[in-house]
């Protein structure tokens, strides 16, 4: 478990499932990764996700708001395809928790911890090109518009846009 000043950064738990699965079937939350998930891949991706933390201590992890033990969504640092030699931030919060600086304030978390404890030197963040929303997280995260590219998830293509920040600029060394 890790924790910012409002989050609680930590592995899925069985009474995160509902609400984990709520939000994987909503299609504005699901808009850019792919479109909606039923509940049994909405469930694998979850023991997924614990199964790497507990082998390679980075993964999506569930982020639950503090004050009140809400689960907001996930985040944190994965390895995917198309940035093979580095590791991407992301998030993924219900859409009632947009807006109020959760996906920045974790982002942030994971970004110096990939820095600090995994000894990165460098992270990037993709998303398509249409969203808006997560673009204006990575510049608040201070991350800079690297490139475009076309990439592919899961025999989709997309246009991707692509940011990226090294520790230096982070503030980490």
């Amino acid at each position: 478990m890790r924790t910012t000043e409002r989050l609680i950064l930590r592995p899925f738990q069985d009474s995160d499932l509902d609400a984990w699965a709520a939000l994987n079937a909503d299609p504005d939350v699901m808009r850019y990764v792919g479109g909606p998930l039923t509940r049994a891949d909405s469930d694998r991706e979850a023991a997924g996700i614990n199964r790497q933390w507990e082998a390679e201590h980075f993964g999506f992890l569930a982020i639950e708001r503090m004050s009140d033990g809400v689960f907001l969504g996930a985040g944190g640092l994965s390895r995917e395809p198309w940035t093979p030699d580095t590791l991407e931030v992301g998030w993924r919060l219900a859409r009632e928790h947009w807006g109020h600086g959760y996906a920045t304030e974790a982002a942030a978390h994971w970004l110096a911890y990939g820095f600090n404890e995994l000894g990165l030197t460098r992270i990037v963040s993709v998303t398509d090109t249409p969203n808006e929303r997560s673009i204006a997280v990575m510049r608040r995260l201070g991350m800079t518009f690297e490139r475009t590219a076309d990439l592919e998830a899961d025999g989709e293509r997309f246009n991707a846009t692509i940011y990226s920040v090294t520790a230096e600029a982070f503030g980490m060394i």
